[in-house]
């Protein structure tokens, strides 16, 4: 596949938000840019929901969340917006589940998760969300492997990962999904493990762990530890 050369690319500064914030998630779906969540100049979790429209370069503000909270999991299910877990009050990680569509503009609450977490590393196929990992209430990461089910409401817990992480990346490819972890506690690991048609995991022999260097990484380390790299693969 040919590649354009770097000079086709270029930056363009587009419309700002209604207010500055960090930690806010993006998701696109059916062409539009939704921004969920966040935490305003003074560190409060925000509830805003809003949509840019790329052809007119504007944003919109929507239906505000129920829960107000930040660094949100969230994922696009066709014409409904999945957003798990983040942080809320006195940066507490949640445990809350709410589902947006598109088309009624309303939110509606679903099946909580088993645990408060946040830093979930979530994908979706068909009717079905995976969630892996998180970090949870006593600040610890987690092993949780789990999957919705958004028909009948439900979550579905497997066997858990070999090492708990938060903050990973994951995706799915054919009949597999890869979560490259992050950070467990204040080390990095290289460990690939692989989840099978047996319902178990195997760990596989340690990866490279000059990662960074090459832009496996999503987001810097604010601590100064090791990096953690994780590469699992899940076989549905």
């Amino acid at each position: 596949m040919e590649v354009p050369p770097t000079k086709d690319f270029q930056w363009q500064s587009l419309a700002s938000l209604s207010s500055p914030r960090v930690y806010c998630s993006l998701v696109e779906a059916g062409g539009q840019i939704f921004a969920i969540g966040g935490c305003d100049d003074a560190g409060n979790p925000m509830n805003t929901f809003e949509m840019f429209s790329p052809e007119v370069n504007r944003w919109t503000n929507l239906t505000p969340m129920p829960s107000a909270r930040a660094g949100v999991a969230v994922v696009s299910l066709g014409k409904r917006i999945m957003v798990v877990g983040g942080v809320g009050e006195n940066q507490t990680p949640l445990k809350v589940v709410e589902v947006y569509n598109i088309d009624e503009g309303k939110w509606k609450k679903k099946s909580s998760l088993r645990e408060p977490a946040m830093g979930i590393s979530i994908t979706a196929r068909d009717c079905r969300v995976y969630a892996a990992g998180g970090m949870g209430s006593d600040l610890r990461p987690q092993c949780f492997l789990q999957q919705f089910d958004m028909l009948k409401d439900i979550w579905v817990h497997f066997a858990p990962m070999p090492t708990p992480r938060y903050g990973a990346t994951s995706f799915l490819r054919g009949s597999k999904i890869y979560v490259l972890g992050k950070f467990i506690l204040k080390a990095y690991m290289v460990e690939m493990s692989k989840f099978d048609q047996h319902m178990s995991f195997i760990i596989f022999p340690m990866a490279v762990n000059d990662r960074e260097k090459y832009g496996f990484s999503t987001s810097k380390a604010c601590c100064s530890s090791l990096y953690l790299h994780i590469l699992a693969d899940f076989v549905m």
